[in-house]
């Protein structure tokens, strides 16, 4: 048994760490509040930007998984000093870093989005992330710490609430038969992250000493459009045909004038306006996870959501 250490506890940061935990690992989970306890998982509050503390709680760990996030309107400040004392801790502790990554890096592609496209993105928040594995990878090749990322497309699944694409703005209206708005084009294909797959991917290159010092794609469904989507949820919920519209461009500058998160979104409106196709293929030729089937991730989805839906009434 060895222990683990998580950062977040967001839908990838809580599907990793209780993962983990079937694993018979020990599992500690830094947020910056803390949280009640959790059988097998030891909750700790402290802002993992502190370099000094963060070092103390992941001294001993096997590997440690950066899987929080700051605010989305604040990536370009905050994201910077938080990957410092990451990659500080994992040299301080000899624990492995597992960095949850995306797509933003490489910008808008013409064609499959794979491991060995350059990280040419010009837009702030892609040149953030890119810049932070470029540095991460960097120390690994400097032999001063040991890292790996693995990079997913938009959440999808259980526990996926805020800024997801399928989330908050989409399932409970499907459940109920409302029709739903796209922020792109509903009808180009896209690749969507199953959360669970995440997670399985998360764990398994931590243990992967042949997967350090590079990214990896996490294992995906094939592309299906937010129609599509959409569709399969509805079919799941017996909720029948549900209309998807394309919000208007007009609508959407509107209200990023008073959201924040909308007003951020402008910067990678190309994944939605254009097909965005990521290939795994790089990953499951050398590692065990496959991505779920979609039929399974649409059913799980729908029970998730009509759970969180009957508790909250």
């Amino acid at each position: 048994m060895n222990l683990h250490v998580v950062i977040g506890f967001g839908p990838a940061g809580a599907a990793t760490a209780r993962l983990l935990v079937e694993k018979g690992h020990t599992v500690r989970v830094i947020t910056r509040s803390g949280r009640a306890p959790e059988p097998g998982i030891e909750h700790l509050a402290l802002d993992a930007r502190d370099s000094e503390r963060l070092t103390e709680a992941v001294r001993g760990a096997a590997a440690l998984y950066s899987c929080g996030a700051p605010p989305y309107h604040r990536w370009a400040s905050e994201w910077p000093p938080l990957a410092a004392s990451l990659r500080a801790t994992a040299e301080a502790t000899g624990a492995v870093l597992v960095m949850l990554g995306n797509l933003y890096g490489y910008g808008p592609v013409d064609g499959p989005l794979t491991e060995e496209l350059p990280l040419a993105a010009t837009g702030t928040k892609g040149r953030v992330r890119a810049a932070v594995w470029e540095r991460t990878r960097d120390l690994h090749e400097q032999g001063r710490i040991k890292a790996v990322e693995v990079r997913a497309s938009d959440f999808f699944g259980p526990g996926v609430t805020d800024g997801g694409h399928l989330a908050a703005r989409v399932v409970p209206n499907v459940l109920r038969g409302k029709a739903v708005s796209s922020l792109g084009d509903p009808d180009t294909p896209h690749s969507w992250s199953y959360v669970p797959d995440v997670a399985a991917a998360l764990a398994e290159v931590a243990g992967e000493e042949r997967a350090w010092g590079r990214a990896w794609h996490v294992p995906t469904a094939p592309a299906l459009s937010t129609r599509e989507m959409v569709g399969r949820l509805a079919t799941q919920a017996g909720t029948g045909p549900v209309a998807v519209r394309r919000l208007p461009s007009a609508v959407l500058g509107l209200a990023s004038l008073v959201s924040p998160l909308l007003r951020e979104l402008r910067e990678v409106r190309y994944q939605f306006d254009r097909p965005f196709l990521m290939d795994a293929s790089a990953y499951e030729a050398e590692f065990a996870v496959r991505a779920t089937p979609v039929d399974e991730q649409v059913k799980s989805t729908v029970e998730w959501w009509r759970e969180r839906l009957a508790s909250a009434r």
